[in-house]
């Protein structure tokens, strides 16, 4: 096992070259995955990282002259792995649409209840106003010439339809 920081220095030649990269894996597999373990907190990921790693060294081993510190590389290669799969799973939850909200019908049953409840309250005349234009969203005029009213009419049944609705509701709530 070679010191923490150590450079590996692979002898060329006569090894065999699967070898070679055989005792290498040996060496640097406990650090490596102790490393990955500490960066990603699952044990699970940080063998995958470190197996992905090493197989994409494996891919470049016939070149392995040419990386000046093999150990560096590896463990370049296993921590932008783990920053990929990062980035990879952050793009994801954004493109999950959000969870939709729980209904609870009971309670919009209930509601729905009470809504009717209030309505009962005012006057036909007035209901028809407030529903046009507060649930419907039309303007005064509009809903003048559905009612076949005048717009001011509208606008003073909506008003005693909305004071209505506000003392029940205060009485109910005292």
């Amino acid at each position: 096992m070679q010191a923490e920081g150590e450079v590996v220095h692979l002898p060329t030649g006569h090894v065999e070259h699967g070898a070679l990269f055989d005792t290498f894996v040996e060496e640097e597999h406990v650090r490596l995955f102790k490393a990955l373990y500490f960066v990603t907190g699952s044990r699970e990921e940080a063998e995958d990282l470190a197996q992905e790693a090493f197989l994409k060294l494996w891919e470049h081993w016939d070149r392995i002259e040419t990386i000046n510190d093999p150990t560096a590389y590896l463990f370049g290669v296993a921590l932008n792995g783990f920053r990929m799969r990062r980035r990879r799973a952050t793009m994801a939850i954004r493109r999950q649409p959000p969870p939709a909200e729980q209904r609870d019908e009971y309670l919009e049953a209930e509601m729905r209840e009470d809504i009717r409840r209030l309505l009962l309250e005012v006057t036909p005349r007035q209901r028809a106003a407030l529903l046009l234009v507060d649930l419907l969203g039309y303007p005064a005029e509009q809903a003048a010439s559905i009612l076949r009213i005048r717009p001011s009419t509208v606008r003073s049944l909506v008003s005693q339809g909305r004071t209505t609705l506000r003392t029940t509701e205060g009485v109910r709530d005292a």
